[in-house]
């Protein structure tokens, strides 16, 4: 049960962020788009039902993440995620009652098998609670900075792909640094109660981060085609994520001759990502 709980409550999350996915999208393209960041676009999201559906997805998807990472490795919860976009791309179809042709199918299979081979070869192990403070603030301080940077770079272009890109690597770093924040507080909550969970300050910087994400998120939807931001936003979580959980919570991956089946994997996970985005490029 050690693997077991944490992946089935990953998947439950990464269903519930499909979901909320496709809402949100639906959502951002009826309104009016900005060339700059705009805190007043979600004043505008908020007058759209499906945004609201949307946002309620979003919090289903935050308990069964909270419940993953108190349970697993952040190694292995978070490149389940990975499965949010063949999720959201099935759901769409289901939604808009089109059938998707066969090299989609072929995508989907390759996202979830190379998903699958990466992470038996990597055999995420360790489930650290504590991290010290010094190296808090060495991931705090890198992902302000990369976060920061990627948003100015986003933003200075006009909406394309190297917006839509940027945008979305930007709230990977959120997403990624999110789901590590969240995974102390957790554990805070387990050993101190929800006093402890409500003083502490990781429950605040997750919550901070998340909000970050969220307004990034809905600015690369609205920034450029899926095919330039889901890849950075879906890739870059999941390897972001990989490495906060071997630097901060010193989670362990097989090394030596189990690289060349990760390296398969990964490689397969990219093709499919790309090849779904394009396909969820045309999506309604």
């Amino acid at each position: 049960m050690g693997v077991v709980l944490p992946v089935l409550f990953a998947l439950f999350a990464a269903f519930s962020n499909a979901l909320a996915t496709v809402l949100q999208r639906r959502a951002a393209l009826t309104v009016p788009q900005s060339d700059g960041f705009r805190f007043g676009l979600v004043l505008d999201l908020l007058r759209r039902p499906l945004w609201i559906g949307g946002i309620l997805a979003v919090i289903a998807a935050g308990v069964g993440q909270a419940a993953a990472l108190a349970t697993g490795a952040l190694a292995l919860v978070q490149p389940l995620f990975v499965l949010e976009l063949p999720l959201a791309l099935l759901i769409a179809s289901l939604v808009t009652r089109q059938r998707l042709p066969r090299a989609l199918w072929l995508a989907v299979a390759g996202v979830v098998a190379g998903l699958g081979v990466t992470l038996v070869a990597a055999s995420p192990a360790g489930n650290r609670t504590d991290v010290p403070p010094e190296r808090w603030v060495v991931a705090l301080v890198a992902c302000a900075i990369a976060v920061a940077a990627l948003a100015v770079a986003g933003l200075r272009r006009p909406p394309g792909r190297a917006r839509a890109c940027c945008l979305g690597a930007a709230t990977a770093v959120c997403y990624a640094l999110t789901a590590a924040l969240m995974k102390s507080a957790v554990h805070v909550l387990e050993d101190g109660g929800l006093g402890a969970f409500l003083t502490t300050w990781e429950t605040y910087a997750f919550g901070a981060s998340g909000i970050c994400a969220l307004l990034l998120l809905e600015h690369a939807m609205q920034g450029g085609p899926l095919v330039a931001s889901q890849p950075a936003l879906t890739l870059g979580d999941a390897s972001i994520s990989v490495a906060l959980g071997v630097v901060l919570y010193e989670e362990h991956l097989r090394s030596s001759w189990w690289l060349l089946p990760q390296l398969l994997g990964v490689a397969l996970i990219c093709a499919g990502v790309l090849a779904l985005a394009r396909a969820g490029e045309g999506a309604p």
